[in-house]
């Protein structure tokens, strides 16, 4: 049943990338987390997420501007690490609390509370139309990389600020998309070998069940966009912003809740 699901909502993500403002990522893992811990479900999401970003850096990468990657995405990749660090070391503490509802007991840990709400947050984000042409002076572009980055390693949340300084950096089309794909891959590569070490240490058994998943829900994202890309003229963008939105604000509380 877990690899329907995550396969249905994979093809779904990746064609809603197209059209709306969520990305892969932020759709994707709290998906993942209804079937792993929180930081597996975070490090399959990069997985997935940078297996399609490597993908469209053979098309587009050559495209990236070589400064703009050296003063945004290089302090992303360093924030990532930390992001990524704090949250192998959140999911190594105990719950704060737990409580019972209609005959089950639920706790609440800070690695969901924190991650439930961050998707909670960007979600809501992403629905507030004033923000949608948000950009910041492109003096502010290290500052920009290690938020970005930060919140990237910490729950894969990167697109949105990474988008918002970038946008201001005098790029052309082909430049900002193919700036954009090689940071987020600096970036994924970056935080999956934290990690990766953070399991390797924990001896997090659960990682060696993920890989099918993982691959399926790969190739599934493929196909999201190929599909996603035939249906994009079709579609009511804000009508489908607003509905994942709040599918993701529900999904967000039931995670900090401890509800999945």
């Amino acid at each position: 049943m877990e690899y329907l699901i995550i396969c249905i909502v994979a093809i779904f993500s990746s064609g809603l990338t197209l059209f709306t403002g969520f990305g892969l990522g932020t759709i994707l893992t709290p998906v993942f987390a209804i079937f792993f811990p929180v930081p597996l479900a975070v490090a399959a999401t990069a997985v997935v997420h940078l297996t399609n970003n490597l993908f469209k850096i053979l098309l587009v990468g050559r495209s990236a501007n070589k400064s703009v990657i050296i003063r945004f995405a290089f302090p992303a990749v360093i924030a990532a690490l930390f992001g990524a660090s704090l949250l192998t070391y959140t999911a190594s503490l105990p719950a704060v609390t737990s409580y019972s509802f209609a005959g089950r007991v639920y706790e609440i840990t800070p690695v969901n509370l924190i991650i439930g709400m961050l998707i909670v947050l960007f979600s809501i984000f992403e629905l507030v139309p004033k923000y949608e042409n948000l950009t910041f002076d492109t003096k502010y572009m290290v500052f920009g990389g290690l938020l970005s980055g930060f919140f990237g390693g910490l729950s894969g949340n990167q697109g949105a600020f990474r988008s918002m300084f970038l946008l201001k950096a005098g790029l052309e089309k082909e430049e900002f998309i193919g700036t954009n794909v090689v940071s987020a891959v600096i970036v994924d590569i970056g935080r999956l070998a934290v990690y990766g070490a953070g399991f390797y240490a924990a001896g997090f058994s659960a990682v060696a069940d993920t890989g099918g998943l993982i691959l399926a829900a790969v190739v599934s994202a493929f196909l999201g966009a190929f599909l996603g890309k035939k249906i994009l003229n079709k579609i009511t963008l804000r009508a489908v912003n607003l509905i994942v939105g709040i599918m993701l604000i529900l999904l967000g509380f039931a995670l900090s809740l401890g509800i999945i």
